[in-house]
């Protein structure tokens, strides 16, 4: 697609918040095969700050970054509403792009993104990290193998624990993207519709809570692929726990698998049996969270530098009408099918 690269490939990261210091910088930083020559934030003091600590020599102060002839690959780590427009203008000016989730707010602006990269021929990547954990590899390939025979219905959650806020950020407004639904639940579905093989969904049903904000703090969303698979989605920044949780569970007609952590019993010999695969240990104890990122970004970057051998993220456009549809839902509270636009 694009031309064979000579190392290293020179990126620029927009966007200075939690995701690009605990993530993108440290990980990529410390890759021989790529530079971070740029980061950019409106809060310009912040993006001088960790420059200086992870050696970036340019600075801006906005999305002109995108624009510098030395950078060849964007990080986009904005608040949601400027997905669409930052992967747009980078594409355009002719940079490799990641973008952090979702990749637009609306299946249209995905759209708009794909097309851009494709008149572009440049790589384009969405950040679902949780597709690169070994665990959901090794039950997703189970199910694409039809090991546990069809599936019948996939549950997620994802409940983080509520803490105090001394203000609110874009996550809490609606202008911006934000909203537990855009938080949450688009990378926990994208990770159940992935596992399952990414089917065709037919219809939506949701309910929200709204916190004190103007977005949802609570979301259950269910859905129903043309193969009669059922979706069941749970998220949440209320949890009252002792620590963030995240599960996702399979159920087939011939087994069954769930993660975390990654267990997977199917039928043998007419008894349920115990088939989980040994996984992998992160280096040096790294969580999974970081690790799957890391395992992202070296397909990010070796895919730039060898060919753009990045699958293009197309299954995006279903994914935003189902989040569309989720929203419909909620609001007007009754059942959404897909086709009805």
């Amino acid at each position: 697609m694009a031309e064979q690269h000579r190392q290293p490939i020179r990126v620029g990261i927009l966007g200075m918040g939690a995701i690009s210091q605990v993530v993108h910088l440290p990980i990529l930083s410390e890759r021989e095969d790529a530079h971070v020559i740029g980061v950019a934030d409106v809060d310009r003091p912040k993006a001088e700050t960790l420059a200086a600590r992870f050696g970036v020599p340019k600075v801006f102060g906005g999305p002109e970054l995108v624009f510098d002839k030395e950078v060849e690959a964007v990080v986009i780590c904005t608040p949601n509403s400027l997905h669409e427009p930052l992967a747009v203008a980078a594409l355009e000016a002719g940079k490799h792009v990641l973008v952090e989730r979702p990749l637009a707010l609306t299946p249209e602006g995905v759209e708009r993104v794909l097309d851009a990269a494709d008149s572009a021929g440049r790589c384009l990547a969405v950040a679902f990290n949780h597709r690169f954990r070994p665990d959901a590899g090794a039950l997703a390939s189970f199910v694409a193998a039809g090991e546990l025979g069809d599936v019948r219905t996939v549950r997620g959650s994802s409940l983080t624990r509520m803490t105090p806020s001394l203000r609110s950020t874009w996550r809490q407004s609606a202008e911006q993207g934000g909203g537990v639904l855009m938080d949450l639940g688009v990378p926990m579905l994208d990770l159940a519709f992935w596992v399952a093989g990414y089917p065709s969904i037919t219809r939506v049903s949701a309910v929200f809570r709204r916190g004190d904000d103007s977005v949802e703090d609570v979301a259950s969303v269910f859905a129903v692929a043309d193969s009669g698979t059922a979706f069941s989605v749970d998220v949440s920044w209320s949890s009252f726990a002792d620590a963030d949780r995240h599960h996702l569970r399979v159920m087939g007609t011939d087994g069954s698998g769930s993660m975390p952590p990654l267990e997977i019993h199917k039928q043998l010999r007419g008894r349920p049996a115990d088939v989980t695969p040994r996984q992998p240990t992160p280096r040096g104890g790294e969580n999974p969270f970081t690790n799957a990122y890391r395992r992202l970004l070296d397909r990010f970057v070796r895919g730039t530098l060898g060919g753009c051998h990045v699958p293009r993220p197309t299954e995006q456009v279903s994914l935003m009408r189902v989040a569309q549809a989720a929203y419909r839902s909620a609001k007007y509270e009754r059942e959404i099918r897909i086709e009805e636009g």
